[in-house]
Parts: C-alpha cells; sequence; structure tokens
C-alpha cells in the first residue's frame, strides 16, 4: 500500500542523496520530503561509483549526471535500466555520453 510506496521512495531519495554528495561533492541536502542540490556553476567532480540498490531511476539519473562531469561515473548495477528503458544506452551514446558496459 501507500506505506511501501514511502518506504521505497525514502530509501530512493536517500540512496540519490549518498550517491550525490560523493558524485557532487557533498553538496546535497536531504529534507523529509525533498532532496536539494547545489550547484557550483561547474561541471560535477564525478570519479565515482554509485549503489544504485537496483534503481533502475537511481542509474539513469547517475549516469546522465555523468555525462556532464568532469570524470566518469558509474553505478554498480546498469541491468535494471533495460527493464524500463531499453534504449537508453544507444540514447546516451547518440548524445556524446559514453555509457559502456563493463567488459565492453
Amino acid at each position: 500500500g501507500s506505506a511501501r510506496c514511502r518506504a521505497r521512495r525514502r530509501r530512493a531519495c536517500g540512496t540519490l542523496a549518498a550517491g550525490g554528495a560523493v558524485v557532487l561533492d557533498g553538496r546535497v541536502e536531504e529534507g523529509a520530503d525533498s532532496l536539494n542540490v547545489h550547484g557550483r556553476g561547474e561541471a560535477p567532480a564525478g570519479g565515482a561509483e554509485v549503489a544504485v540498490q537496483l534503481d533502475h531511476r537511481i542509474a539513469m539519473a547517475f549516469l546522465v549526471l555523468g555525462a556532464a562531469a568532469r570524470q566518469a561515473v558509474r553505478v554498480d548495477d546498469g541491468a535494471p535500466i533495460a527493464t524500463s528503458f531499453p534504449g537508453f544506452r544507444d540514447l546516451m551514446n547518440g548524445l556524446g555520453a559514453g555509457v559502456e558496459e563493463d567488459g565492453a
């Protein structure tokens, strides 16, 4: 029910905040019902791997962020993306992002 949905959203926000703090140099604040990202007018640092907890939304968010980062951003498991957006990698690569699978 709704309690389960709220718990899943809280977990996703926590994962986004933790991963964002690493990738964005600690410029993320997690509130009770919000997630605030503070930009600095320059490309984010990147250079980190984010544990996405099998959440395709988190994986895609950090891979999109990685397209603008100074260093590569990795996700620990991009497999869930294929379930919701099978053409994601090709789309991102078409935009110049350089999304690769391990071993590719």
